[in-house]
């Protein structure tokens, strides 16, 4: 069992109150991720969560229990934090094992949960090599491992792949996501990438300057934003936002329209403009588009669109893929 309950839980730090009050369900097996911007508080939260951190108020339980006051081993919880923090001087299996002969386990049992957390995350043929000689998603999947044969009620991940390139990023998101399948255990991971959140979580956790935003799967977040910062925030490129006459006629303070959702044209159109950049990536093309009236956008197109730097351009919003807001942000 793995279920995370959250109850009005609030942290200061002298007169700085960085998470002013956040309830939230966690349900058991559920992946769940923390994103917002740099600062929103998404690492505090998981810190607070795995015990690292004092709650100034509120209550944390899981699978029912309070252990808001709880030292962090008496949590049953695993975490793997942005640096891998393997000992250079050990062997992979030593580095896995180390949790398991610090807390007295018998040495049989250390090996049989060494061996099985090694055969999940294909490490069995570098149980005796040291990190020094790994790449760095092996590395990373040795700390991984770390945490599997804790059998924990819950796995705490503080932005594990930040310190990967591109290539390694997206190959370890799968492999984690494929990871959560195979163990079925809650997974609770914190990012500011919001592709990762969109690609691995089961339930994304959107927060803002430590209040959460809004919280629901990534197609929920996607189609149907709470408000103005989580429409910008969740989908790649971001949402485009205009303002003014255009957002007046359509009955809004401010629309929003994702790049994939503009009919373009080189001859008519609502919204004419000037092409910038034209990224041309094969199976699509983005463009980088200043309007006359001096609003920049993103469109997209699929395939080859037949433009070029200085080029005229007009695009129009397709309805029933318009986003609306208030004067105050809300979606309308």
């Amino acid at each position: 069992m793995g279920s995370i309950t959250l109850k009005q839980v609030r942290k200061a730090f002298g007169e700085v109150e960085v998470i002013p009050g956040v309830d939230l369900q966690i349900n058991d097996g559920e992946f769940v991720v923390f994103v917002g911007p740099s600062g929103c508080g998404k690492s505090t939260l998981l810190r607070l969560i795995a015990g690292l951190e004092d709650v100034t108020s509120g209550q944390i339980l899981i699978d029912g229990q309070d252990v808001t006051h709880a030292a962090p081993a008496k949590r049953k919880l695993a975490m793997v934090f942005q640096s891998y923090a393997l000992y250079p001087h050990m062997s992979v299996r030593k580095n896995i094992a180390f949790p398991l002969k610090m807390a007295g386990m018998d040495a049989a049992e250390q090996d049989r949960r060494v061996g099985h957390a090694a055969g999940i995350l294909n490490l069995t043929d570098y149980l005796e090599r040291r990190p020094g000689q790994l790449s760095g998603g092996q590395r990373q999947r040795v700390a991984i491992g770390r945490a599997i044969v804790r059998e924990p009620s819950a796995f705490l991940f503080d932005e594990p792949l930040s310190n990967l390139d591109a290539a390694l990023r997206v190959n370890m998101r799968v492999e984690i996501s494929e990871l959560h399948k195979k163990l079925a255990t809650t997974m609770v991971y914190v990012t500011h990438d919001q592709v990762e959140a969109m690609t691995m979580a089961d339930k994304i956790v959107v927060l803002r300057a430590g209040r959460v935003e809004q919280v629901g799967s990534p197609l929920e977040l996607y189609r149907n934003p709470a408000n103005r910062f989580v429409a910008g925030f969740i989908g790649s490129p971001n949402m485009n936002f205009l303002e003014g006459e255009v957002a007046s006629r359509m009955g809004a303070h401010a629309i929003g329209v994702r790049p994939g959702h503009f009919r373009m044209s080189t001859s008519d159109g609502l919204l004419p403009g000037t092409v910038g950049v034209a990224e041309h990536l094969g199976s699509d093309t983005f463009l980088h588009v200043d309007l006359d009236g001096g609003t920049h956008v993103i469109a997209r197109a699929e395939g080859e669109f037949p433009v070029h730097h200085g080029d005229r351009i007009w695009l129009t919003p397709q309805e029933g893929r318009i986003y609306r807001f208030n004067d105050k942000g809300l979606s309308l």
